[in-house]
């Protein structure tokens, strides 16, 4: 297939106020990022080391993405931080439907107009509302995205419009910072 990529990265533990995040993340370079479908959320699956695994990689801000690699996917695959780890990706065959917070879900069951358009959106549109919603800093944002979320799908708006999911231009989406 010829979004497959293979490549060598380093694996990197985010900074965290308590020093004690049990998960790491890969920067992908931009020539395997370049092979993806969109610079926004994309879900991936392939092979650290020879392990099997299917992630959803998010948005660096330019335009191309990073890897959150689990406490469970680092056992498994046999690595630990600061590895330079073997990767293999591809995209999914078919994106899998995202989990709908339970915050917009019952905004979605209260406005049964905004709840059909959700219903007719695509896989990747109902990505990008959650995405646009869950990237909100503060809880004050997330609840004004939501109620702002079922006014655009009530008057028939299947596309989150103020929304770049890269990142790029609004800058609202990066990687971690690592030690």
């Amino acid at each position: 297939m010829e979004n497959k990529s293979s490549f060598d990265a380093v694996l990197f533990r985010p900074v965290s106020a308590d020093g004690a995040s049990s998960w790491a993340f890969v920067l992908l370079p931009k020539a395997a990022s370049e092979k993806l479908p969109r610079r926004g959320r994309t879900t991936v699956e392939g092979t650290i080391n020879g392990y099997g695994f299917q992630a959803t990689l998010e948005p660096d801000g330019k335009l191309s993405h990073w890897l959150r690699v689990s406490q469970e996917l680092q056992e498994a695959a046999g690595v630990a931080v600061g590895d330079t780890i073997s990767l293999e990706i591809q995209p999914v065959e078919k994106e899998p439907e995202p989990e709908i917070p339970s915050d917009l879900a019952d905004a979605l069951a209260a406005n049964p107009e905004a709840h059909c358009i959700w219903k007719a959106t695509t896989t990747i549109a109902r990505v990008d509302w959650i995405h646009w919603i869950t990237s909100a800093k503060q809880s004050k944002t997330r609840a004004k995205r939501i109620g702002d979320t079922c006014n655009m799908l009530a008057e028939g708006k299947k596309r989150v419009c103020c929304f770049d999911p890269s990142g790029f231009y609004s800058k609202a989406l990066r990687a971690p910072e690592h030690e």
